[in-house]
């Protein structure tokens, strides 16, 4: 352990003794101390030292132990009672009543302004008053000052630690904050995925489900195309599940899949194509760099527009169309359906989930009726990688 080290403990650990018991320690000794003059030395004239002596240094001394409480009235006890000591002339000289430097230090480092300037004003003019010589006057006046001046370092010392200490604890809270907030965003996100991953799933399992016994008999191989559709989604929505569950495991370095991405749009056309809705993929203009949340977002947008045709629409037709401009992917994704009378910002989760997805990427979704046509239309923009 390093010196620094046992200085700070050391420090500590009478920092966190009762200030009672520390003030009546330094009391005792400051006491002591002004009785030493008088208890080492004898009188010149062979006589013991006047009584009065003992009872000023004990008297300008033993205030100490109050020092904290009341700086400016155990102040001047102190001063008052020292000036006293030479009333009698048989006193042992005293060189320097330290009791008076530790008040000075105590008012500079606990008192308001106001006080510490008029004591200290105060303490001046009654050194000049009573100072036998200029010599006496400047000693007692430096050493005042010195201890002032000890005693404001102090206070601003401990100022400037506490106001750390506020900091520390201020940049803890907020670092505590943002990490809560960062988790609700993360179960947000996660609660949007499953949601998308699940709508998806089950609505195409429901159509296939409920066309499977219409053709059974009528059209075995139609049906067995169903069956194998209602299969491929739960697999499919299984593996998106495994894949997004594995982020919540307390193990960050178990390797996962990646999120579907904007490659992965013409397998989900392929994939709702096989409910009987004829989904047409196309692509225009020069593909960009897409940042990979837009990607995800990207892929994820077209998967909840998609399952809303599906459940919602009554189309036998959708398009997906990407679009690459200068510094937007613009996504539009139409049917031909009967559901024209959904809105976003009124509608189900589903579609307000694709405007949080937008905007949480920087871009914008607007959904309405096609203007072309009967059906409706989810178009998207989400903005290009800086270069």
């Amino acid at each position: 352990m390093s010196d620094l080290t046992l200085v700070d403990v050391a420090r500590r650990r009478l920092q966190a003794l009762p200030h009672l018991w520390v003030d009546g320690v330094l009391a005792g000794v400051i006491t002591v101390i002004q009785l030493w003059p008088l208890i080492s030395s004898a009188s010149s004239t062979g006589r013991p030292w006047h009584w009065w002596g003992y009872v000023v240094a004990v008297g300008a001394s033993v205030p100490l132990v109050w020092r904290r409480r009341a700086p400016v009235i155990v102040l001047l006890v102190s001063l008052c009672t020292s000036e006293l000591y030479d009333l009698v002339g048989n006193v042992a000289r005293q060189p320097i009543w330290y009791g008076l430097l530790v008040v000075f230090y105590t008012v500079a480092a606990y008192s308001s302004r106001a006080w510490r300037i008029g004591v200290l004003m105060l303490t001046c003019v009654g050194t000049l008053v009573s100072a036998g010589s200029w010599d006496t006057f400047v000693r007692g006046t430096v050493q005042v000052v010195a201890a002032y001046a000890i005693g404001r370092a102090a206070a601003t010392s401990r100022a400037h630690a506490a106001a750390l200490e506020e900091r520390a604890a201020r940049l803890e809270r907020e670092r505590q904050m943002e990490a809560e907030r960062a988790a609700e965003r993360e179960r947000a996100r996660i609660a949007r995925d499953m949601h998308d991953i699940l709508a998806h799933a089950v609505s195409l399992m429901v159509v296939q489900a409920e066309a499977g016994p219409v053709v059974v008999r009528s059209n075995p191989a139609r049906a067995e195309a169903a069956f194998d559709a209602i299969a491929a989604a739960g697999r499919d929505a299984m593996v998106q599940l495994r894949r997004l569950l594995g982020v919540l495991k307390e193990d960050a370095h178990t390797p996962r899949e990646p999120q579907p991405t904007l490659r992965d749009l013409p397998a989900l056309a392929d994939q709702v194509h096989g409910t009987g809705l004829a989904v047409a993929f196309a692509e225009t203009g020069e593909p960009r760099p897409l940042a990979p949340d837009s990607a995800v977002a990207a892929y994820r947008i077209t998967q909840e527009a998609l399952t809303n045709v599906v459940k919602h629409s009554g189309a036998d037709r959708a398009d997906i169309r990407l679009t690459w401009e200068d510094e937007n992917l613009m996504i539009d994704i139409s049917d031909n359906g009967t559901g024209g009378s959904r809105a976003l910002p009124s509608g189900g989760n589903g579609l307000i989930g694709i405007r949080e997805r937008a905007a949480a990427c920087g871009g914008a979704a607007t959904a309405g009726p096609r203007q072309d046509g009967p059906g409706f239309v989810v178009s998207v923009r989400l903005p290009l990688a800086a270069s």
